[in-house]
């Protein structure tokens, strides 16, 4: 008998314990604000990107793979006399791919040495320079030119601020309407969207504006004319930077005061 009623007396504790979990929660969600609410941070690039490929093919090995290095060693020597950093020239590794005519015992008949240098230009007026001056060799082709942000990180933050101060003020504004107040966030969901208005010109826009040129001196872009020429013809006018736009939604509960 006084097993059972022990037995009882647990059974009665669990039920009244879960009940009272449960009005907490309920307390809880009534006690709560839920607000969303978008940020929105702009900024001017401070970055830009250009991206230059090597390709050098000759029938000597050495002399395929010396014209490549050359063309590297250029693009750096241009970087230096126009001041920019080390760090800020990235050359990769050149590749050597052998082309056969036939057995592949034999030897090859050409060789194609390819790689490809990038360099980080903080000073935007040293871009139109550096283009003109790149691609005159006929081994090194444009293939990019990008605006970006140098610290993206830091303009994601700046979005997640104004995104929260925007949900704390709407929070405020809808309790006082009662008289109440906005207490301790007890929950937050947080999103950054991805960077708007990155602008980046590729090898394919200048492809373009070389077309259309030669067809304005009766070129034919289908024909050899236009292939000789194309390294040739100057490079198109830089686009400007665009404002660069970071988004952030937060969702928050705050708890009523």
């Amino acid at each position: 008998m006084k097993r059972l009623f022990l037995a009882l007396v647990v059974v009665c504790s669990f039920v009244f314990t879960s009940r009272a979990q449960n009005n907490n929660d309920i307390k809880f969600i009534a006690e709560t604000l839920v607000v969303q609410a978008d940020g929105i941070y702009q900024a001017d690039p401070d970055l830009a990107t250009l991206t230059f490929d090597i390709s050098s093919q000759d029938k000597e090995l050495r002399a395929t793979y010396d014209k490549a290095a050359q063309a590297v060693q250029k693009i750096v020597a241009l970087a230096e006399k126009n001041g920019l950093p080390k760090g800020d020239v990235v050359n990769g590794v050149l590749t050597v791919r052998p082309f056969y005519e036939g057995d592949r015992k034999k030897r090859a008949k050409s060789y194609l040495v390819r790689g490809q240098i990038t360099l980080k230009i903080r000073d935007f007026s040293k871009i139109g320079p550096i283009l003109e001056e790149s691609v005159d060799d006929g081994i090194t082709d444009f293939r990019s030119l990008t605006y970006s942000l140098a610290d993206e990180e830091a303009a994601k933050q700046k979005a997640v601020a104004e995104a929260m101060k925007r949900a704390l003020g709407r929070a405020t504004a809808a309790l006082e309407q009662k008289g109440q107040k906005v207490g301790a966030l007890r929950f937050a969901n947080l999103d950054v969207k991805q960077l708007a208005g990155v602008s980046e010109m590729n090898i394919y826009t200048m492809r373009e504006y070389s077309g259309a040129q030669l067809a304005e001196v009766g070129g034919n872009r289908s024909g050899g004319f236009f292939d000789k020429h194309l390294a040739a013809a100057p490079p198109p006018s830089i686009p400007q930077p665009e404002k660069i736009t970071v988004g952030a939604t937060v969702q928050c509960a705050f708890q009523i005061q």
